[in-house]
């Protein structure tokens, strides 16, 4: 398979102004605006002629946009973007809708991002069965609104059923459990949301209720906030501990729910990317211990599975111990690897997710369903009792209304997507798509390692590698000083000082040859700055490589690796005296009075 040309089409380069619709389309027809006009836009056509004619038109677009050939991006810039949406008063008449639909095409599907291509394996969103376009139109049809029973009849039901097939997944309590608390309207097993961002703070509002409970004439942080529940429960702040790697979502909650984005407090990442546990521990003894100015209550613990820069999965069983311990709500963003517990091969990443007080999962992940729908559930079916709201005109007290125990008020029916996806494609048909990703994840790291520029900076558990462009003799330098052994304690300080050196060198190139990446456009990855690898505790600029998508094999990926050798080794010279005068400073630092086997410690 050829990899996408690097010049794009006509049609993608083209900078339509705001009249050049009309001239594509010279029998465009000024509309009058009449309720007559309207009032059939609402009504259902007597056939579906009409839905063949749009539907036709706008798969034609879809059809257009994936076998476009050119590169991952179209050629505009941004500033030519903002001059193609630059009018600044709603529009007053009507337009037909075909030509909204040839406008939405030449304007929006021509620059929009391929993200569904196989050669864009640089994050999480990726390609979607084909159905999904089906299921979007169904939603869009029904329209259901999932706040109230009254908007949302048979799909209220349909939500509850896919919450708790992966509640089961997690959690696999006995079947008579989920026959009675499954539909049971008085209790939620979880939530459906819009993505892990709400999740999140879905989880943490509920931890929040549990550390600051009604008692006596205390109301409850709910009703009295938390300056009075701090001064109630004797604490000075309340206090989220999570990893280096934790999501930032975890900080937005932090801020909205008042707690501050101080008081999430990040515990290092080991060499693997994974929560430091004695890291946590001494955190947390150190709360505990009295010894700390102010007094703090640990809210939560939150553990993760499958973070977003290295896919890692912490060590789930160990934080729960610690969380039991402490007596915190220990919740799992499982955002990106939750949907992994379909597959019996890949359980044992998750041992004691079960022991969770919540976990959230996103289905426009892992699932491979469009953006974007996420779910949080709690093991215990009451905990959504804690921030249960009602109203006069919807989710009234003793209605069977959802809305009661989620955050957002609309939504729409997003659940059909999973829940449909998992039907169609099973249990047996994920397995085999995680298979393809493994081996995809597999595949990628053997030909990287046997271009031998690059290094691997991380041992992929969820279908993410990260690593670097590093020239094959620089890679064996810094091996050969982290390996140096018998130096005395100022040449241990040197060397770290000169791997930092390099190091800097090596992240201003990556930095380059991913801007190079972007201007070649044939293939992506996305790019992050770690403290975590090999060389921690210093910041190393890594290229991050999402490979779940199906489409994507072996020859794309030798594509994709030697387009990144070349660029890299084009951009190398401009770097490589900079390399050249740091190695040699280390050389007349260690050449007087050692004699030539000590300076051949150094040696290239």
């Amino acid at each position: 398979m050829s990899g996408p040309e690097k010049i794009t089409s006509t049609a993608a380069v083209q900078v339509p102004h705001k009249d050049t619709v009309e001239f594509m389309n010279p029998e465009k027809k000024e509309i009058i605006s009449s309720f007559e006009y309207l009032r059939k836009l609402f009504i259902m056509p007597d056939s579906p002629d009409k839905f063949i004619e749009f539907g036709h038109q706008m798969l034609e677009t879809i059809h257009d946009f994936f076998k476009e050939k050119g590169g991952i991006h179209s050629s505009i810039t941004l500033p030519e973007l903002s001059r193609i949406f630059d009018e600044t008063a709603v529009p007053d008449a009507p337009n037909l809708i075909k030509d909204v639909l040839a406008e939405i095409k030449l304007k929006v599907a021509a620059h929009s991002v391929k993200v569904g291509s196989p050669y864009y394996v640089g994050h999480m969103t990726s390609a979607v069965p084909y159905f999904m376009i089906i299921l979007e139109m169904i939603i869009a049809a029904l329209n259901q609104n999932q706040v109230k029973i009254e908007t949302a009849k048979a799909s209220s039901f349909v939500e509850r059923e896919l919450v708790a097939w992966f509640h089961r997944l997690v959690y696999n309590r006995s079947e008579s459990y989920y026959q009675k608390n499954m539909q049971n309207p008085r209790v939620a097993l979880g939530n459906v949301t819009s993505g892990g961002t709400l999740s999140n703070l879905n989880a943490l509002l509920v931890a929040r209720e549990k550390a600051f409970p009604p008692s006596g004439s205390f109301p409850g942080v709910r009703e009295a906030g938390m300056e009075k529940a701090l001064r109630h429960y004797g604490y000075d702040r309340g206090v989220i501990l999570v990893s280096a790697r934790g999501h930032y979502s975890i900080r937005k909650a932090a801020s909205l729910l008042g707690l501050g984005e101080q008081n999430v407090i990040t515990i290092p990442a080991d060499s693997k990317h994974r929560m430091d546990v004695r890291g946590l521990c001494r955190k947390v003894d150190g709360l505990q211990s009295g010894k700390e100015k102010n007094k703090t209550k640990i809210i939560a613990i939150v553990g993760i599975a499958g973070n977003t820069e290295t896919g890692s999965v912490d060590n789930l069983t160990k934080l729960a111990e610690v969380s039991e311990s402490v007596g915190t709500h220990f919740h799992v963003d499982a955002a990106w690897g939750g949907a992994a517990l379909l597959v019996d091969e890949c359980r044992a990443l998750f041992q004691g997710i079960d022991r969770a007080d919540s976990v959230c999962i996103d289905a426009h992940k892992l699932l491979y369903c469009p953006m974007a729908m996420g779910m949080i559930l709690f093991k215990n079916e009451k905990d959504l009792n804690l921030i249960k709201q009602s109203s006069q005109y919807v989710i009234r007290r003793n209605s069977v209304d959802t809305g009661r125990f989620t955050i957002e008020g609309s939504r729409p029916f997003d659940s059909l997507k999973p829940w449909a996806a998992l039907k169609i494609i099973g249990r047996e048909g994920y397995g085999l798509l995680f298979k393809r990703a493994r081996d995809n994840t597999d595949t990628f790291q053997e030909i990287l390692q046997r271009r031998r520029n690059f290094e691997i900076l991380n041992s992929p558990e969820l279908f993410i590698l990260i690593y670097r462009f590093v020239p094959q003799q620089v890679k064996k330098q810094l091996y050969a000083w982290q390996a140096g052994k018998k130096l005395s304690e100022p040449e241990k300080r040197e060397v770290r000082k000169k791997i930092g050196k390099v190091n800097h060198i090596i992240n201003a190139l990556n930095i380059k040859l991913h801007k190079a990446l972007r201007l070649d456009d044939t293939t992506f990855v996305s790019r992050t700055t770690l403290e975590s690898t090999r060389y921690r505790p210093q910041h190393i600029t890594v290229l991050r490589s999402c490979l779940i998508n199906p489409l994507t094999d072996r020859s794309i990926l030798e594509e994709i690796v030697k387009t990144q050798n070349r660029l890299g080794m084009e951009l190398w010279p401009d770097f490589e005296p900079a390399y050249l005068k740091a190695l040699n400073g280390v050389r007349k630092n260690f050449a007087g009075g050692r004699g030539e086997q000590e300076q051949g410690r150094w040696a290239l």
